[in-house]
Order: structure tokens, then C-alpha cells, then sequence
């Protein structure tokens, strides 16, 4: 495989969890890599050995100027870029009454408006070329919500929606389109990286507060292996009918299986309602 032929991998969020390791994994295969971050200097060791395949760069996908930057960085070293990985993202704990509008807005920045603008900057590339993969980094909680974490579940919720919509509109211009659901994994997402609540409401201690407390008790000893996790997602954008949701993690099956019931269990109750909503047959 010649430098022309090695797939290009653009990467945020790499100072830690399943950015980090994704970009060991992408480099250690062969392929060449954009490794980001908002501070550089945590990056050194990733790309250590790969200086012929690596391009190790600054970037908070939440400013404008630094992703620019970094796109026209990344198109000037590599000529290109083939895969885009949408992994920054922060958490945040809180029920919805007791989060603080600051806290929620930065994490919208982040994990809704920081992907978009990414994927602004390097569809352009990927249509000229027809072809290319994006992969956006969503969540168990991008399917269904929980206690304490329901803004987080928002930002998820709006990633999956933005991605099945983008789904549609690239497929006929070769490009494909990755969600990837997580479960719980050993990342530091539970842990120093999610901020939470400054305000408890005791009336939430026996939902948001308990659901909170379990989440964080576990952070570091949460069953899903990232390694074998970002060995899946190359498995899947390597594929050649990869699918457009990619759950990892048992209770990420578990769990988008559950929402299906419930789904189904509320629309056959209603259906006479739903259906009952429009115009008789033959009005209207």
C-alpha cells in the first residue's frame, strides 16, 4: 500500500479515552493520522515512533479558527482526509430542574455544535472525491435517556438525528455515515470529565441523584474495554456495507433493545388515537 493508497484519519478528542486509543490503534495499522487535541503537549507519546504517518495538532472543536486551521493543516500534509472521527465530547450530571444553563450550553458546543462544524470543513473534501466515512461518536444515551444525565442524552439525541439525515444526503456521493453507541467503558467520561450540579434539589436525590452516584461509583471499572471497542470501529469503517449504527457493549444492546419495546408497547396501546388523527378516509 503506497502513501496514496493509506487511508487519512482525522481524529478530535485525543488526550484521552476512546480517542486516544482509536489513534494508537489507526497508527499502529498503518494509516496515517490527524491526532487532536486542545492541549498538544498530551499527544506526544500517541504519535512517538509515527512521525512519518502522524500529525499531532491543537484543536477545541468549539473554536472556529483552530478547526479551520487544522482542516487546511490536514488537507496540506496528507493531500486529503478519509475518515473523520467526531469524538470529542464532554458529560454532564444533573437533573434537568437543577442544571445550570452555562454548563449545558458549553456541552452542546461541544458535542453538537463542535461535531457540525467539523463535519462542515471536511464534507467539502469527501464530496469532491466521492468518497469517504464519517464517524460520530454518540451514546447508549443517544437512543434512550436516563436520570442525571438528560441534557447529555440531548446533545445525543440531536448527533443521532443530524446523522441519520446526513446518512441520506451523502450516500449517493460515496460517502458513508458511522453513529457509535457506548454503553459503559473504562474512558474518563464518568470520572474528572463530566462536571455536575452545584445545586441539588433533594427532591431528585431518589432519581437523578441515585442514577448519578451509580454512575460515577463505577467510573473506572465499567465492562467495556476500549481497545476491543475502537478495534469494532475500525472493523466497521473498514467494512464494506457497514452499518449505520454501531452499539458497543452489552448494555448498549441491552438497552437499544429496551427502547424498542417501550417504543412498540406505547404505539400499538395508542394506535387507534394516532390513526384517529387524521382525516376520515374520503374527507378532508
Amino acid at each position: 500500500m503506497t502513501d496514496l493508497d493509506t487511508p487519512v484519519w482525522f481524529i478530535t478528542g485525543c488526550s484521552t479515552g476512546f480517542g486516544r486509543d482509536l489513534a494508537a490503534a489507526v497508527l499502529a495499522r498503518g494509516y496515517r493520522a490527524v491526532v487532536t487535541a486542545r492541549n498538544v503537549n498530551q499527544l506526544a507519546d500517541v504519535v512517538d515512533g509515527y512521525e512519518d504517518q502522524a500529525l499531532a495538532l491543537t484543536l477545541d472543536v468549539t473554536d472556529r479558527d483552530q478547526a479551520e486551521a487544522a482542516v487546511k493543516a490536514a488537507i496540506a500534509r496528507f493531500g486529503r482526509i478519509d475518515v473523520l472521527v467526531n469524538n470529542a465530547g464532554i458529560g454532564y450530571f444533573a437533573a434537568i430542574e437543577e442544571s445550570d444553563e452555562a454548563e449545558v450550553r458549553q456541552m452542546f458546543e461541544v458535542n453538537v455544535f463542535g461535531l457540525s462544524r467539523m463535519i462542515h470543513l471536511v464534507l467539502p473534501g469527501m464530496r469532491d472525491r466521492r468518497a469517504g466515512t464519517i464517524v460520530n461518536i454518540s451514546s447508549i444515551g443517544g437512543i434512550r435517556a436516563f436520570p442525571a444525565v438528560g441534557y447529555y442524552n440531548g446533545t445525543k439525541f440531536a448527533v443521532e438525528g443530524i446523522s441519520e439525515a446526513l446518512s441520506q444526503e451523502v450516500a449517493p456521493l460515496g460517502i458513508k455515515v458511522l453513529i457509535v453507541e457506548p454503553s459503559g467503558f473504562r474512558t474518563d467520561w464518568a470520572g474528572r470529565s463530566a462536571n455536575e450540579t452545584q445545586h441539588p434539589i433533594a427532591d431528585y436525590d431518589a432519581t437523578a441523584g441515585r442514577n448519578k452516584g451509580t454512575i460515577r461509583s463505577y467510573s473506572g471499572a465499567q465492562p467495556g474495554d476500549p481497545k476491543r471497542a475502537v478495534a469494532a470501529i475500525i472493523k466497521a469503517v473498514e467494512a464494506k456495507n457497514p452499518p449505520l449504527r454501531l452499539l458497543l457493549g452489552k448494555a448498549a444492546l441491552v438497552g437499544a433493545r429496551g427502547k424498542i419495546e417501550m417504543l412498540r408497547t406505547d404505539f400499538d396501546a395508542w394506535a387507534a388515537v394516532t390513526e384517529g388523527a387524521d382525516f376520515p378516509e374520503g374527507e378532508g
